[in-house]
């Protein structure tokens, strides 16, 4: 028997300005079911659940939990009504306990006070039964990216939610935690728990869900059984059209001769040492490596973002002194960072003024900045990197992730730097906007550009670069062409493989 639905959007409509999010969305959710929620970044998603989840109270349409017409005025009436989300970006107070914070705001009282004893034992009660490898009275400081995660259920079963939803949950975690969080999810299920799931990783809705609802242009394309759908099929109805093998170079015979970085000796006390690389003009250098490998570590230093014990840096054959980023951009390296959201724009400006932050010479006469050049400095780039939308004076912060990491990358066009060093350039990005950042790749190495690519999907590394260096635990181990790529290489030398494989 079909289980009944538990959530149905009937006729959802929302609309910002200058922008319709979402347009007469309709399907259900089933009551214990694993539902997958997906489409391209600014597709409607996020939207959609906010909506759900009370913290976007205007809308046109309607929202039924278990038959019943819902209202909710923020996000409390939600979880009051036994709604909640874990979100992908967890937000804990560090200085408090586990508990403290998955009843922050709810804590039991005795009398006047907080009942710290009865607050603990509750909690330590569902962290039991998540399996969890920490306390109630354990600090948040102390815990991992993966442990944070679980808390964060936690919060949601301390509210005896009976909808959960997962934004992105597995972006930061290692492989090991994410089979735990999907042994986690099938244990909610089992409990009747409904639980719905966004994720860009499209091999992890093939094995944790039952039902797939699909978004594109904040219009709902189809709900279809997870084990009727393929890869190549979900990806056609995200994005209309065929986009099999991305991470696949259209343009070969880029690279030349000629070597326009050299890093020799490079070390940091306790993080890395020894790493020797070079980048040859035309080329992308990738990158690989477990979590924890150092590479996020190295590139930084090398952009003068963080320091050195030792090493030199070569720009173009010349010794460079590189002891900030102020200074890796006078030698023309420029740096798009894995976390776009803390280190790649300003939260509080515009399209405009982001793109321009890195190279506001460019745009000053005699000391007063010409905002008409900056203006048109975004609306090239934004044609450019095909940005949406292209409003110069739409605020970076409420793109989609996508299109945020476009309007960084514009940041870095509107400088003269010619080595670029993209940290998982794809992170948090939806396949369409993904084909777009390839291309856009493969257009700056024909103008003569230079690339550097962290990245911890294999398919990308394999696909996109033209050499490939391993690093284990602050080391390069292995240096790899693109004829020796594969998965199972890069995994082996990572891993702290050796030459001599059985």
């Amino acid at each position: 028997m079909t289980p009944k639905p538990i959530i149905e959007f009937k006729g959802i409509s929302k609309t910002f300005p200058g922008v319709k999010a979402l347009e007469d969305i309709r399907f259900d959710i089933r009551e214990g079911e694993v539902h997958a929620l997906i489409g391209e970044n600014g597709a409607g998603k996020s939207t959609l659940l906010n909506i759900l989840h009370g913290i976007y109270p205007e809308y046109e349409g309607e929202v039924w939990i278990e038959g019943k017409k819902v209202a909710f005025k923020n996000a409390q009436d939600a979880i009051k009504a036994g709604i909640s989300k874990v979100h992908q970006e967890v937000s804990l107070i560090a200085d408090l306990t586990v508990g403290q914070n998955v009843a922050l705001g709810h804590e039991p009282k005795k009398g006047p006070f907080i009942d710290f004893k009865s607050l603990h034992a509750r909690v330590d009660v569902i962290l039991k039964r998540l399996r969890c490898n920490f306390k109630s009275t354990d600090l948040v400081s102390t815990l991992s990216t993966g442990e944070m995660q679980m808390l964060s259920i936690a919060k949601a079963l301390f509210h005896e939610s009976r909808i959960i939803s997962f934004d992105e949950p597995t972006a930061a975690l290692t492989e090991n935690e994410v089979q735990a969080l999907f042994e986690i999810i099938r244990q909610l299920k089992a409990n009747g728990i409904t639980v719905i799931f966004i994720s860009h990783r499209l091999d992890e809705l093939f094995t944790i869900s039952d039902r797939i609802t699909v978004l594109r242009d904040g219009k709902h394309v189809g709900t279809y059984p997870t084990s009727e759908m393929n890869r190549q099929k979900l990806i056609q109805s995200m994005v209309g059209r065929d986009v099999s093998a991305f991470a696949e170079r259209k343009k070969t015979g880029l690279t030349k001769d000629e070597v326009v970085l050299e890093v020799r000796n490079l070390s940091r006390a306790g993080v890395f040492r020894d790493v020797q690389f070079h980048l040859k003009k035309g080329e992308i250098l990738g990158f690989s490596g477990l979590v924890g490998s150092k590479r996020t570590d190295v590139v930084r230093a090398v952009f003068g973002a963080d320091p050195i014990t030792s090493g030199d840096i070569y720009v173009k054959g010349r010794k460079a002194r590189i002891r900030s980023p102020k200074q890796g951009l006078k030698y023309g390296i420029g740096l798009i960072p894995e976390n776009r959201k803390t280190q790649g724009f300003v939260r509080n400006l515009n399209n405009t003024d982001n793109m321009a932050l890195a190279a506001l010479k460019k745009f000053c006469f005699f000391g007063f900045v010409r905002s008409r050049k900056k203006i048109d400095n975004c609306r090239h780039n934004a044609q450019e990197l095909q940005l949406h939308p292209d409003d110069p004076e739409y605020m970076t912060f409420n793109l989609s992730g996508g299109n945020q990491q476009k309007v960084v990358l514009g940041k870095w066009l509107s400088t003269d730097a010619d080595i670029l060093i993209f940290d998982e350039p794809t992170k948090g990005v939806d396949v369409g906007a993904k084909a777009e950042i390839y291309r856009l790749m493969e257009d700056l190495l024909e103008a003569g550009k230079s690339i550097i690519m962290v990245s911890s999907e294999l398919p990308e590394v394999i696909g996109m670069s033209d050499r490939v260096m391993v690093m284990h635990e602050g080391r390069i181990v292995k240096e790899l062409s693109r004829e020796e790529l594969s998965e199972e290489t890069i995994l082996h030398y990572a891993m702290g493989g050796t030459e001599h494989r059985a």
